[in-house]
């Protein structure tokens, strides 16, 4: 006689958090169903349940990565105000998300950018930079929002492989460079 399923609604997120903190332990390449099955203390089976391919994870590991600097985008009021200083605000904003865990930073990046190599990744990476493009685009035509973005992951990405501190005023004058009319 079959044993009857276990309900258990919250192991999808679960499985998704325990990849994250693989990844964050060994980088993207240390993700396998068994390794992060282990780390979720759950049964291998339950992984590709869940998760089909490796790429249907990390796609749904990049977009709970890319959570965390939307919601300080969303939830930053300055962003809101029509008469912002939109690079000082930016530069702020970047400041606070590069002063937490730098391990996070790292992951989400790490993520990002495996887009390029893995095709399935690259739809969810987009979503972040027009999610990003459209809060900034309140403030500025799409093209310059674009720009906004290029410059803040450049910015952020130097910081990150330099190990240089970030350093807010920098940011804040370039931002406003791009900001300012030709």
């Amino acid at each position: 006689m079959a044993r009857p399923r276990r309900h258990d609604p919250e192991r999808r997120e679960r499985i998704v958090d325990a990849a994250l903190r693989v990844a964050g332990r060994a980088g993207i390449s240390g993700i396998s169903h068994r390794t992060v099955a282990a780390e979720a203390d759950v049964p291998l089976g339950s992984t590709t349940y869940h998760f089909a391919s490796l790429d249907e994870l990390l796609v749904a590991a990049l977009r709970k990565a890319n959570e965390g600097f939307g919601e300080l985008l969303r939830e930053r009021a300055a962003l809101a105000a029509p008469d912002t200083d939109l690079g000082a605000a930016l530069a702020r904003l970047l400041g606070e998300w590069m002063g937490g865990e730098r391990a996070r930073v790292e992951l989400e990046y790490e993520l990002y950018l495996a887009a390029l190599r893995r095709p399935a990744l690259r739809p969810v990476a987009a979503e972040w930079t027009e999610t990003v493009v459209s809060v900034l685009s309140r403030h500025t035509d799409h093209a310059t929002a674009r720009a906004l973005v290029a410059l803040m992951d450049g910015i952020c990405l130097q910081s990150l492989l330099t190990g240089d501190a970030y350093d807010e005023e920098y940011a804040r004058e370039m931002l406003a460079r791009v900001l300012r009319p030709a």
